[in-house]
């Protein structure tokens, strides 16, 4: 794959780039893997009467086991060391309640995000032409997609670049690497 590029201005600019069949059966893969995980943390959504008479969703008011999906749907409110989050409100009562309600939204927008990406990324590889915002669902999803594989691996700052032959993570780190540059080339052209 070429660093992404951009063609024209304003509202008619189309980021440009073209992936070889093997990247694009790759990315493929890996944002149907996230996505996936993501479809079944929703299906595992209490059943909620007033959700159905009010309109508004509501979701686990736990955080996921798996540390995959748990990196991809943060805490939403983090109590301070004593569980207070201040002003005699139980912290932990108030992470329980925004999960609650704002886990399905992330949820749907990551969704939508890898939908998008999925809907303009050529099966057999070739070129990927983007609008602006189908660019920023394309940054979303390969994020996500970043983050569930970075910490499958276990990836921190003090990580050298390729690991020993017999690390069974050996063989994945390109793919995070790549990763990385495939994002940091998008926000680039984006930012321009």
């Amino acid at each position: 794959m070429r660093a992404w590029r951009r063609h024209g201005r304003g509202e008619r600019a189309r980021y440009v780039a073209v992936l070889d069949q093997p990247e694009a059966s790759v990315l493929r893969g890996l944002v149907g893997q996230v996505d996936d995980m993501l479809a079944g943390r929703a299906d595992a959504s209490p059943a909620d009467e007033l959700s159905a008479l009010t309109g508004i969703r509501t979701g686990p008011s736990t955080p996921p086991d798996d540390p995959v999906l748990a990196r991809l749907l943060p805490e939403f409110h983090r109590p301070d060391a004593d569980g207070d989050a201040g002003g005699g409100t139980d912290g932990a009562a108030l992470a329980a309640a925004l999960r609650s309600v704002r886990e399905p939204e992330l949820i749907e927008a990551k969704r939508e995000a890898i939908a998008t990406m999925l809907a303009s990324l050529p099966g057999g590889g070739g070129r990927v032409e983007l609008t602006a915002p189908q660019a920023e669902a394309w940054l979303t999803a390969v994020n996500d997609v970043r983050l569930a594989l970075g910490t499958a691996l276990e990836v921190s700052e003090d990580m050298p670049e390729q690991l020993p032959p017999d690390d069974p993570r050996a063989d994945h780190l390109p793919v995070y690497h790549w990763l990385t540059w495939l994002q940091d080339s998008l926000v680039t052209v984006l930012l321009r």
